[in-house]
């Protein structure tokens, strides 16, 4: 009909959804995306999510950037997120959901300090309710934009993802591609959908004058990948992503991570993930993000 707000442009309008497992940090996501200028609504229940949906079309104005919170403490997360999308989406606007989680002993550990009650606890003790959540959660994380693994992450580092991740929306064909590079000592990143090992390169922290220096300098750089099986190893996976990128849009993914693991992730993993980010931007698969884990643990 003319003049419903359905038929409407959708204004630039800007919806995330922060879900996530209790205790992932989306209490500290909703705060940063509070200090970016979003109207942050928390707790809502599903039942109310459609006509939410409704008020932040009829407004664009008002509701230019809108973050909304659903956890387990809404219900059904799976139905109420599939509401909330339907609902947006039949308004032209496409809402961008970000999932946070954390190992197991880090959730445990923030439960300890808070001494906060799980939502889904009871005498089963805490690690039997984060299980149970992960469950509930896995069609949400399974469908969620952008996965974030918080366990080691600073104030600033969530930002950064999080910023990061707001600028990956990719078009319909295309995929949000986030490489991850980490160290294998400090465990792999929960959010990986692909894990690569490149700790059969030569590791730069053995030549004395390269040890201080990241993967990010010209010296490093040159030092890994003037190595016969970094060249080969680039070869290859940019063989196998030229195959597989395509092979997950058609199965309609809309973001992969990639994690590249040395030993500490502060050499090897950084070079060869700025190198296959270049190449990807190259290729014009998607939106690309890099986030260097370990970057600054020395």
């Amino acid at each position: 009909m003319p003049g419903d707000d359905r038929d409407a442009p959708p204004h630039d309008q800007n919806v995330v959804v922060v879900t996530g497992l209790s205790g992932g940090g989306k209490t500290a996501a909703t705060k940063l995306f509070e200090d970016l200028g979003y109207t942050c609504v928390d707790n809502l229940p599903g039942e109310m999510l459609p006509q939410f949906a409704a008020l932040i079309s009829s407004d664009p104005e008002r509701f230019a950037r809108v973050a909304v919170v659903l956890d387990v403490r809404t219900g059904d997360v799976q139905l109420a997120l599939s509401a909330m999308r339907v609902a947006l989406e039949g308004r032209g606007i496409r809402p961008q959901v970000f999932f946070l989680e954390a190992r197991d002993e880090v959730l445990i550990r923030r439960f300890s300090e808070t001494r906060h009650r799980h939502p889904l606890g009871d005498q089963r003790g805490i690690a039997s309710s984060i299980a149970a959540e992960r469950r509930i959660l896995e069609p949400v994380r399974a469908a969620a934009d952008v996965v974030v693994d918080t366990s080691d992450l600073s104030l600033r580092e969530l930002r950064e993802r999080i910023f990061s991740g707001l600028a990956s929306q990719p078009e319909p064909d295309q995929l949000a591609l986030q490489l991850i590079s980490f160290g294998f000592k400090f465990g792999v990143p929960l959010e990986a959908d692909l894990v690569f090992d490149v700790r059969f390169m030569q590791n730069p922290y053995y030549v004395p004058e390269l040890r201080q220096h990241s993967g990010l300098t010209d010296q490093v750089r040159a030092f890994v990948l003037e190595q016969s099986p970094a060249r080969t190893f680039l070869d290859f996976i940019a063989e196998f992503l030229e195959f597989a990128i395509p092979a997950y849009v058609a199965e309609c993914k809309t973001r992969l991570t990639i994690a590249i693991g040395c030993t500490g992730g502060y050499h090897r993993s950084i070079v060869i993930a700025e190198e296959l980010a270049t190449w990807l931007r190259d290729r014009s698969f998607g939106p690309v993000a890099v986030f260097h884990r370990e970057l600054e643990r020395t």
